[in-house]
């Protein structure tokens, strides 16, 4: 299947993509060259693909490793402590691995007083997991998220690049179920 995404485009999540394909090396294949010159093709500086760069690796991957960010800083002239700088800031790039189905539960104020710490507590039990570990299988990562900017309809998750609404632990079984 033909990525449907634009190749310029800054995907910032693996799971936008059907498959992760993993690579060591970001820019040997005509698939990496074709989205790097694509990128410094929208920017007057080299230093501002940055962070479509980051998602590319990190939608390669599955996640933005010590040596695709020294790849990148290489790619576009910068140093690798800049680059790492920029990946730690931003919480959309996975600086480890994860599982296939990303699970994130908003636990601000507004998702808190409709459950919050219930769904979350609720979905690490049903998917055998801690707290930001992958689990056996490989499938989930479940954390808690700062804010997904979903207030109004609390408690908010996110899956992957799917959001779910005032959601109770009662309706976590069914919303795994539609993952698999």
């Amino acid at each position: 299947m033909k990525n449907p995404i634009h190749p310029a485009a800054a995907s910032s999540q693996a799971f936008q993509i059907a498959e992760i394909r993993p690579i060591e090396r970001l820019f040997e294949d005509d698939e990496g060259r074709d989205r790097l010159e694509k990128a410094l093709s929208r920017y007057p500086e080299k230093r501002a693909a940055l962070l479509p760069m980051l998602g590319y690796a990190q939608e390669r991957n599955g996640w933005v490793s010590d040596e695709s960010m020294e790849q990148i800083a290489g790619a576009l002239d910068l140093t690798p402590a800049y680059v790492r700088s920029v990946a730690t800031f931003y919480t959309m790039y996975n600086k480890h691995p994860v599982g296939r189905h990303f699970i994130q539960v908003c636990t601000c104020i507004s998702c808190h007083l409709h459950e919050a710490d219930e769904v979350f507590e609720r979905f690490l039990a049903e998917t055998g997991t801690r707290a930001g570990e992958v689990s056996e299988d490989g499938k989930y990562t479940v954390i808690e998220a700062e804010c997904l900017g979903a207030c109004g309809f609390a408690t908010a998750v996110q899956v992957n690049d799917r959001y779910f609404e005032n959601v109770t632990p009662d309706q976590i079984p069914a919303i795994l179920d539609e993952l698999d």
